[in-house]
């Protein structure tokens, strides 16, 4: 008598590639910019099946081009960080689709993986509008636009994107507090005043890196003029590892919009202490939806970019002790904070 497991073993795999097929994917499509933006990146519902997707370092299962399914209604705008790209955030877009959203990512012009012209306050200015004219984007598609209503919109945004959150959450943010931030601590939070332009190694010509840091500062920052940006369709807001120290704080006390934040203790970059820890205090109504204990300043960055070494790899590797599941868990919970503020 010959064993039939392997002949169970292939029925149980067909079984189960139709069971994905029947259950879909998510899609993944391309919209053009509108005003000279960059290229908007959507995923969706769809019931075609997934197949791997190559992007960048990244094989992905997705539907390309597919047809979009009814899902929810609500479209969420994802807004990458400075010299971010759509994929590292694909894991949280693939949640949300799995949950009925349409999520769009516009590719920030000037600070994306592929040009870093316009990094800080030039692509802070554009940003929010980015996100508008995203929005306008999609709904102008004739694929997506019956299937959604525009009322009310989430938006997520990290580390940079953070940024474009707070500001669309009603925030205003000017380049003069943020010079005098580094003035007052750029020892203390010299990655938030300097970047990825050098760092500080505890030895003698610190002090000369950072007398050279602040005068670069203090020639690139002389705006004291005020910016802010909203969208009336905007209706939730996840600010995740958000760069903040450029904000009043008075003008976040009280969003307009439910306003959510993701910190990490582990933020190397953007210290907390610094950045989003004022802002949740100083606002009572702000929700806490995580706060990584041992996350670093990439743990929202879902899949981790592959062989990130030096300075840049410091800042968004994850830390030693830290579980790439928790990443997972906060995705579901960004996802139920959107559910529970833009669904009926």
């Amino acid at each position: 008598m010959h064993s039939d497991t392997p002949i169970r073993a292939a029925l149980a795999a067909a079984l189960a590639l139709l069971a994905a097929a029947a259950q879909g994917a998510t899609g993944l499509t391309e919209l053009p910019g509108r005003e000279g933006d960059g290229p908007v990146t959507v995923f969706y519902p769809t019931e075609a099946p997934a197949q791997a997707v190559v992007r960048g370092p990244f094989t992905l299962q997705l539907a390309p081009r597919a047809a979009p399914a009814k899902g929810n209604g609500r479209l969420v705008v994802l807004s990458h960080g400075s010299g971010g790209a759509p994929w590292s955030h694909s894991d949280l877009a693939r949640a949300l689709a799995d949950a009925g959203f349409v999520v769009a990512m516009p590719e920030h012009k000037g600070d994306n993986y592929k040009e870093h012209d316009l990094v800080g306050p030039p692509s802070w200015k554009r940003r929010p509008l980015e996100v508008t004219r995203a929005i306008d984007a999609v709904a102008a598609d004739e694929r997506f636009a019956p299937l959604l209503t525009l009322d009310k919109v989430g938006m997520e945004g990290m580390s940079a994107g953070g940024h474009t959150a707070l500001t669309l959450a009603g925030g205003r943010w000017s380049s003069s507090r943020l010079l005098a931030h580094c003035e007052a601590h750029i020892a203390d939070d010299y990655p938030t005043c300097v970047g990825l332009a050098s760092s500080l190694t505890g030895r003698f010509f610190d002090r000369i890196r950072t007398l050279v840091a602040l005068w670069v500062i203090r020639s690139r920052l002389d705006d004291a003029n005020w910016y802010a940006h909203t969208d009336k369709r905007i209706a939730a807001i996840v600010a995740g590892v958000p760069f903040a120290v450029d904000f009043d704080p008075a003008s976040l006390a009280n969003p307009p919009v439910p306003l959510g934040f993701v910190t990490a203790r582990g933020d190397k970059w953007l210290n907390p202490k610094f950045h989003s820890d004022p802002v949740v205090a100083g606002c009572a109504a702000c929700e806490k939806i995580a706060d990584f204990a041992k996350g670093g300043h990439g743990a929202l960055l879902s899949p981790l970019p592959p062989g990130v070494t030096g300075l840049l790899g410091e800042y968004i590797n994850d830390p030693p002790g830290f579980d790439r599941a928790e990443t997972k868990a906060v995705d579901q919970k960004i996802v139920a904070f959107f559910r529970k503020h833009l669904l009926p």
